[in-house]
């Protein structure tokens, strides 16, 4: 099913009742489907029983905290996942970017906002299944990436874990192989609402997504770094 803001399904987790509230209002609002959880224990049972299109996560929380939450999830769910804290310093939004959160809100929010932010990751997480339905595989160095399932698969066929915003940066790169990409072009062709600094968030994922498909990250082959450039994706793409 296509997931779309009118049928979304909305993980909230806060533990402060108001702020729980005025979420799940917003999001009612418009026309999304929430859940309130306050604090990691309420939110395992919820995920282990239910099918959530996106988390709204707090980063502050009583017991496990937000970052460490968002690391776990990371690591078995590609869930959207946005961070809501009232930390400001581009540190911690950094912090939260790296364990995999798509995006950052910081309080006080503007609930407009927030149901903005949501419904970009929506749009970005479904696009495939909604406007490239004619689209087929690409392939580089063994991998494949298919636009329509937005999965991405190994040499060996195995299937590997992106977040949405890890899997649009891919995308962008493999229909523009060989092409300096600046960071704001990256942003824009990634449809992203990337929080913090465009060009400190845009590193993040990229680091990311190097620790995913190369040999060695800290060498990178296919995902080069062009001094006060951008980024160029070296490898060679076909469609299969």
């Amino acid at each position: 099913m296509q997931v779309t803001s009118a049928n979304a399904k909305i993980l909230i987790v806060e533990d402060d009742p108001d702020i729980g509230r005025l979420l799940a209002l917003t999001v009612q609002e418009n026309g999304m489907t929430p859940t309130v959880a306050e604090d990691a224990h309420v939110m395992n049972a919820l995920l282990r029983s239910n099918e959530f299109d996106l988390i709204i996560l707090d980063v502050m929380l009583p017991g496990e905290d937000g970052v460490s939450i968002c690391r776990r999830i990371r690591s078995e769910k590609t869930t959207p996942i946005i961070l809501l804290t009232a930390l400001g310093e581009e540190i911690d939004r950094i912090v939260g970017l790296e364990v995999g959160a798509d995006d950052y809100v910081t309080k006080p929010f503007s609930p407009r906002e927030v149901v903005a932010r949501i419904r970009s990751l929506l749009r970005r997480s479904s696009y495939g299944l909604v406007n490239n339905a004619g689209q087929r595989k690409l392939r580089f160095e063994g991998w494949q990436i298919d636009p329509l399932r937005r999965q991405l698969h190994d040499p060996s066929s195995a299937r590997v874990a992106v977040t949405t915003t890890e899997f649009d940066l891919l995308l962008a790169f493999c229909r523009n192989p060989g092409r300096i990409i600046t960071r704001e072009e990256l942003h824009s062709l990634t449809h992203t609402g990337l929080a913090g600094p465009i060009e400190r968030s845009v590193d993040v994922h990229i680091s990311r997504l190097r620790q995913k498909i190369e040999a060695d990250p800290r060498n990178p082959v296919l995902l080069q770094t062009v001094r006060l450039g951008g980024y160029v994706f070296a490898a060679t793409v076909e469609q299969v």
